[in-house]
């Protein structure tokens, strides 16, 4: 603990010197009483009399104390949320998170880890939606309104994307978002307009030398890179340049599966009744390499409990730093209280006239 005035502790030592005098005091009036003859008097005098009647003093005392500690502004280090901080979410939404090996399927456990998140998260915590499959789209600019956020990611089938994973294409579209987001005056909204050439205007976004502000990036994906213009490395590269970590989840088990039946190019006849069961493993390597090359950290989630626990452990530090946060009021809630307690007790335990 830390205090932003600690002179004014001096305080505590023009308290402490009161309670000398008062003691000293209190010494010369026994060695008064020691010398008055008459016993049988002066133990009617004193009859009575305990250690239980100076609690009301201690306990003003105490209050006394605790007022002064807050006049000092005391401080505790905790996580503290960035001025500006934004997190981008980036949710993958390709036909492999229809898998049912993380109940109820992998995307309904991430759409309910989302929300989880969008609850624990801080009320001035800007956060953004990126949802792609072979190519990405801005769900949600972000934003302070986690109500907006959540109704994009409950609406999540709703956006139209091409099939495959084209993960180096989100990671720059959310690197882009992020940029766009810290060169914006504070209180104007973001606008997202995709770029004609996505990896030409990266360019000349990332060559830029302003400093960038607090923005990271939490990227959930269950599967390896199958399209897109960008290497998952490159889109990596992008975010690393740009200052933004980026927070990666691999979602799901080396032994999911989707079921594809005709009409999906497998090679199935016409008329076939026949299914085909595809091998739909994570690609953990690759989102581990991501989140080593940009700073963030790499979870691996095989179930919805897992999940949500990453998503729970991200929120609480994602978008936040180390400082200090000021806890006067604990200390005039103590004195409060201790004052109350002293008027109570002395009220009790005052000497009363016979």
């Amino acid at each position: 603990m830390s205090f932003q005035s600690p002179w004014l502790l001096i305080s505590l030592l023009v308290l402490a010197a009161a309670v000398g005098v008062w003691v000293l005091s209190e010494r010369r009036r026994m060695r008064y009483a020691v010398r008055y003859t008459n016993l049988d008097v002066l133990a009617t005098v004193v009859s009575g009399r305990s250690w239980w009647r100076l609690v009301p003093a201690v306990l003003f005392l105490l209050a006394l104390a605790s007022l002064l500690v807050g006049l000092a502004r005391p401080q505790v280090d905790r996580m503290v949320l960035k001025e500006r901080a934004t997190v981008i979410l980036v949710i993958d939404t390709s036909r492999s998170m229809q898998a049912r090996d993380v109940r109820p399927t992998r995307l309904g456990a991430a759409q309910e880890a989302m929300r989880r998140f969008l609850d624990q998260v801080p009320e001035r915590l800007r956060v953004g939606l990126v949802v792609f499959a072979g190519e990405a789209q801005v769900a949600t600019p972000p934003t302070n309104d986690h109500e907006l956020v959540r109704q994009s990611v409950d609406a999540i089938d709703s956006f139209l994307v091409f099939g495959g994973t084209a993960i180096g294409d989100a990671l720059a579209a959310a690197v882009e978002l992020g940029q766009q987001v810290e060169n914006a005056p504070p209180g104007q909204e973001i606008a997202f307009e995709p770029p004609e050439q996505t990896t030409r205007a990266l360019a000349a976004v990332v060559a830029e030398e302003e400093e960038q502000g607090p923005v990271s990036i939490l990227f959930l994906s269950d599967g390896a890179q199958t399209r897109g213009l960008l290497l998952p490395l490159q889109g990596a590269g992008l975010a690393k340049r740009a200052g933004i970590p980026v927070y990666t989840i691999a979602l799901g088990t080396p032994n999911g599966t989707i079921t594809r039946g005709q009409g999906f190019g497998f090679g199935l006849g016409p008329g076939s009744g026949d299914q085909q069961r595809i091998p739909v493993p994570p690609d953990p390597d690759t989102l581990r390499a991501i989140a080593e090359t940009t700073g963030g950290t790499f979870s691996e989630a095989r179930d919805a409990e897992a999940l949500q626990a990453a998503y729970t452990r991200l929120g609480s530090s994602l978008g936040r730093e180390p400082g200090k946060s000021e806890i006067t009021f604990v200390f005039l809630a103590v004195a409060a209280g201790l004052l109350v307690a002293a008027g109570v007790l002395g009220t009790f335990l005052a000497p009363r006239l016979p």
